[in-house]
């Protein structure tokens, strides 16, 4: 579909590190010529260039990715991002004190909203590697 840039492949490098094999995997799956430039957009400008800048570590644009989702109410994606910031090496605290900063900075109802996301996704994520290791 398209040509593939060197900031498309560093994009898709990056974006697979971040939400992981498996979510990338269902994405290109589900692109199609309709929104390709869109897709591409997306790999080569929010993965192949911001979230592959040196300036901040992969943990730290998680977590600044994940108060502005909650701040702007984008609920789907920031369960996604919760999902993912494993592996940034964000933790579930790091992830609360984003939302604290969240309630301060931008309203404690869409902070409220979010750590409800978050708790959930946490705990959804908790029980599918509970069963993927076989333990009740």
């Amino acid at each position: 579909m398209g040509e593939t840039t060197t900031r498309y492949r560093i994009g898709m490098a990056t974006r697979r590190a971040v939400l992981g094999d498996a979510h990338v995997d269902g994405a290109e799956a589900q692109k199609s010529t309709l929104d390709e430039c869109f897709q591409t957009f997306i790999i080569e400008g929010a993965w192949g260039s911001v979230w592959s800048r040196p300036g901040l570590t992969k943990r730290e644009r998680s977590l600044v990715t994940l108060a502005l989702l909650a701040a702007l109410g984008h609920d789907e994606e920031v369960a996604l991002h919760v999902r993912a910031a494993r592996n940034t090496g964000a933790t579930p605290q790091d992830i609360l004190e984003a939302m604290l900063h969240v309630a301060v900075y931008a309203g404690v109802p869409a902070a409220n909203r979010a750590i409800r996301i978050v708790k959930t996704t946490l705990a959804a994520r908790e029980a599918e590697e509970r069963a993927e290791a076989g333990i009740a």
